[in-house]
């Protein structure tokens, strides 16, 4: 069974669940938030932006770095973490900007976004754009290098995700917005400190074996394998690898969402698989994306950035 993308013109964001409909109350579990114990329209009703990365921490300097963009009163470390009352995700809100962690892989990330789009219904919010940031591996780009996603592939190269549902196979698209993606380029463009590109990112399913490592607990591969393997993804359009994509871009599109993924990238995989820069080079690597994503939200609030106009500057 395939499933195709729910995009609409009413701006909302919908939940295709008919079930939904006869619950008393929704507990968002994993998020500590219900639609009985929270004000959820009078908490996230005017949200119009939802940032998504891995880590805890970084999303927290990411809310603190909105606040400042912003110029939000207060200096950041006050900012409160909304899902307090759980130690499975973070989240953090800046103005109509709210930044949420989805922890590591697919199952992690598909619980996060499940609750957080029934979180955006119950609020209705209307046009949100969600944008997952994060680090990856790269594929014949130089480390440090921002690859904007312009399609989220499969360990096959295939544009899709495919979910089990009960005993069948659902494949889902996994197309993410275009015109969405080309805004992010065009406001990288006075970025000059760091390159940034479009390009397809696979999503794999294991950091190792299912990237193609050689220095995991179990390997039965040979380095000349894993090579051609890793150069036939590049000459597919593969320029990035990491676990969330093609979840994140199905559910999305799916539901609604204006959706992108902006990732940066620690190393060239066709050189090596363990990462080596010094921790100071990393830290200065993930803020990467959150600078693209902070500029691009800055303008866009201000009314300058529609589709098709000059970059924006660097901040």
């Amino acid at each position: 069974m395939t499933e195709t993308t729910g995009y609409s013109g009413s701006g909302l964001v919908h939940v295709k669940n008919p079930h939904l409909d006869s619950l008393e109350e929704d507990v968002l579990y994993h998020l500590a938030l219900g639609t009985k114990t929270h004000n959820l329209p009078a908490m996230f009703g005017d949200i119009k932006f939802v940032c998504v990365g891995g880590s805890p921490a970084r999303m927290r300097a990411f809310a603190q770095l909105m606040q400042k963009e912003l110029g939000l009163a207060g200096d950041g470390e006050e900012l409160a973490d909304i899902c307090a009352g759980t130690d499975r995700y973070a989240m953090y809100r800046a103005g109509p900007v709210l930044s949420i962690s989805h922890g590591m892989g697919i199952p992690s990330i598909s619980i996060m976004l499940h609750e957080l789009i029934k979180l955006l219904h119950h609020a209705r919010c209307r046009d949100v754009t969600i944008i997952r940031m994060g680090t990856s591996g790269g594929l014949g780009v130089e480390a440090g290098s921002v690859v904007i996603t312009d399609v989220a592939v499969d360990s096959f190269f295939r544009p899709r995700f495919e979910q089990v549902v009960l005993d069948d196979v659902v494949v889902r698209s996994t197309e993410l917005d275009k015109h969405l993606a080309e805004e992010l380029l065009a406001c990288s463009k006075q970025m000059a400190d760091f390159p940034t590109l479009l390009g397809h990112t696979m999503c794999t399913s294991d950091f190792y074996e299912g990237q193609g490592r050689l220095d995991g607990a179990l390997c039965s591969f040979s380095s000349e394998k894993k090579l051609e393997y890793l150069r036939r993804a590049y000459e597919a359009g593969v320029r990035n690898i990491e676990m969330e994509s093609t979840a994140f871009a199905a559910l999305c599109g799916l539901c609604g969402l204006r959706a992108a993924v902006v990732c940066v990238t620690l190393l060239d995989r066709l050189e090596g698989d363990q990462i080596r820069a010094p921790q100071e080079v990393l830290r200065e690597y993930q803020r990467r994306p959150q600078r693209l994503i902070a500029a691009f939200i800055r303008q866009r609030l201000a009314g300058s950035l529609p589709a098709g106009t000059p970059p924006c500057p660097g901040s």
